[in-house]
């Protein structure tokens, strides 16, 4: 058996915490987006694209968010794609 690359939606569906963003290994606003959420006492989890390769083409595709971070609200039933750091500060 073939191993595959963990996709959006197996990301999405694996993290046990308020919130997932995407990011990138040097993204100051990746370091933003956390700093807000840990600010709020709001947990995430953080998956560097730089590590799956494919997985940025996914997220641009699925989301038509071309930067990073992404970041999608999982504290509902359903995930919410807040957007980038600037949205999730609007957001929260």
């Amino acid at each position: 058996m073939k191993n595959r690359m963990p996709s959006l939606h197996d990301h999405l569906e694996s993290a046990n915490t308020d919130f997932l963003f995407f990011s990138q290994t040097v993204c100051p606003y990746c370091v933003r987006a956390a700093r807000t959420l840990e600010a709020k006492n709001l947990t995430y989890t953080e998956v560097n694209l730089d590590r799956f390769e494919g997985l940025r083409g996914e997220v641009v595709s699925k989301t038509g968010h071309r930067t990073v971070p992404v970041v999608f609200d999982l504290r509902g039933t359903e995930p919410i794609f807040v957007g980038g750091s600037d949205h999730l500060i609007d957001y929260l």
